[in-house]
């Protein structure tokens, strides 16, 4: 990927995308030049590796030997855990979001809502819970916490830490294998 380029990491992801879009979500994550594949079984993955890789090579994309590691049975991307049990929330993510004290500026409140954010299409009518506490990060509303602002903010965190989680993470610049 050509460095210094403007919307460089965006166009490549938007190739890799496209390049892995059979794939996608059936045994295959795609993050910038990070390509997850997963299988139930050895057979499966010995299958769905090959046909990755023969994509990749078809499209003259390479993947560097010494940066992919094969055969794993337990993986953190992008922030999940992805295993033979299936996916889910890394526990140390979890564990954070648990001890989220309540906000106390704007600034605070649009940190737990970023991190929020990112897990918002597991989280049924996100942005009605969240509505209080996204009207406080308003200019020329005043900081006000309220009951209203608590009981939304307490549901999403017990959202966050139960909803079931279907797509993995972590960024290490890996093509990663698991079976």
């Amino acid at each position: 990927m050509p460095f210094g380029l403007t919307n460089a990491p965006a166009v490549f992801m938007d190739l890799m995308n496209r390049v892995c879009r059979p794939f996608l979500d059936k045994f295959v994550i795609v993050f910038i030049d990070d390509i997850l594949v997963y299988s139930k079984n050895e057979e499966d993955h010995k299958q769905h590796l090959k046909s990755v890789l023969e994509t990749l090579r078809t499209e003259k994309l390479y993947a560097k030997f010494s940066k992919c590691e094969f055969w794993i049975r337990r993986v953190t991307f992008l922030g999940h855990v992805v295993s033979e049990e299936g996916i889910h929330v890394d526990p140390s993510k979890i564990k954070a979001i648990e001890n989220w004290s309540a906000p106390t500026t704007p600034t605070e409140i649009r940190q737990f809502l970023g991190l929020a954010g990112y897990y918002r299409r597991f989280i049924q009518n996100f942005s009605r819970i969240a509505k209080p506490l996204t009207t406080l990060t308003q200019k020329g509303v005043p900081f006000c916490w309220s009951e209203k602002q608590d009981t939304a903010f307490q549901t999403l965190k017990r959202a966050l830490c139960s909803a079931p989680i279907l797509s993995p993470a972590r960024r290490d610049r890996r093509l990663r294998c698991l079976l």
